[in-house]
C-alpha cells in the first residue's frame, strides 16, 4: 500500500522542481515505505537514503541492502517516533538531501484520496458503510476517509491503533506516545479502536491456516479489528486495508 504514497511524494516533488536525477531521496521509515522509495525512485535516477530503527524485521533490512540503500538506523526501543526525530536532525544537517518527510507531507495523503478511496468507491458500487483502518502515518486512513466522507458522509471511518504503546505492531503506530504525524487528525475518525498484538498474532494464523492469506502483523491488525467491529453491527458493508504480505516478517512471527 505504500507504493502510492511514495510514488505521488516523488511525482509531487519533481512537478514542484524539488526533486530531479542525481538527488538523493531521505526519509525515515520503518521498512515498507522505504521499500517502496527503492524500487520506484532508483529507476527515477535517485539515491536513496533512509533512517530504519534496528528492530526491523532482517528480510525489510535484506530488501533494502538488495536495492543498494544507503541505511542509518536508529534505536529500535524508540521505534518509528526514533527513526524520524533523527531523520529531521539529519535533514536539517545536510540541505543536499530531498527530505520527502512522509508523516508531514501532504502528498501521502492525497495519493489515497485520488486512488484507493474512489477505488473502494466502485467497487463496493457505493454501498460501503465503514472504512476501518490501522494508523501509521495516517496517509492510507486520511485520504480515503476524508473523500469518502464527501462522497457519504454517512460512511463510518474508525481508526485502529496498538490498544498500549508496548504492544509493537509493526505498521502502526500508538499516537497518544507517539510522534504524530502532521497529515493527521484525530477528528477525521468517527471512532478509534483498539487492538493487541496477541489478537494481530491470533489472525495472522486464522488468515494462512484457513483462508490461504500470509498477511504481516498491521494487516493482520486491521482484519481482526475488523471483525470485532462487525460482530457490534446487524448488517453493513466493512471495508479495511490489507497494507503489507507476511514474507517480511517471518523471522519476527
Amino acid at each position: 500500500v505504500k507504493d502510492r504514497a511514495a510514488l505521488w511524494i516523488m511525482q509531487t516533488a519533481e512537478e514542484e522542481g524539488k526533486l530531479w536525477p542525481g538527488m538523493t531521496l531521505f526519509d525515515s521509515t520503518s521498512g515498507n515505505m522505504g521499500i517502496a522509495y527503492a524500487m520506484l525512485g532508483i529507476p527515477r535516477g535517485y539515491k536513496i537514503k533512509l533512517v530504519l530503527p534496528d528492530s526491523a524485521s532482517p528480510e525489510r533490512i535484506a530488501i533494502l541492502r538488495q536495492y543498494g540503500v544507503d541505511l542509518v538506523f536508529s534505536d529500535g526501543k524508540q521505534g518509528s517516533s526514533g527513526a524520524l526525530r533523527l531523520a529531521r536532525q539529519m535533514a536539517q544537517a545536510d540541505p543536499s538531501l530531498f527530505y520527502a518527510n512522509q508523516y508531514d507531507n501532504m502528498a501521502n495523503w492525497l495519493a489515497y484520496y485520488h486512488t484507493l478511496a474512489p477505488e473502494i468507491w466502485r467497487q463496493t458500487h457505493g454501498r460501503i458503510t465503514h472504512f476501518v483502518t490501522g494508523l501509521g502515518s495516517a496517509g492510507t486512513f486520511m485520504g480515503a476517509a476524508l473523500w469518502l466522507k464527501q462522497e457519504d458522509p454517512a460512511v463510518q471511518c474508525i481508526s485502529i491503533q496498538p490498544a498500549t504503546a508496548h504492544e509493537g505492531i509493526k505498521g502502526m503506530k500508538h499516537m497518544a506516545t507517539a510522534v504524530k504525524p502532521a497529515i493527521y487528525d484525530e477528528t477525521a475518525a468517527d471512532a478509534n479502536v483498539t487492538i493487541t498484538r496477541a489478537e494481530a498474532e491470533e489472525m495472522a494464523q486464522i488468515l494462512a491456516r484457513q483462508e490461504g492469506l500470509l498477511v504481516g502483523p498491521s494487516a493482520a491488525a486491521a482484519v481482526a479489528a475488523t471483525v470485532n467491529v462487525a460482530r457490534a453491527l446487524d448488517r453493513g458493508v466493512l471495508v479495511t486495508v490489507l497494507p503489507d504480505n507476511g514474507l517480511k516478517y517471518l523471522s519476527q512471527m
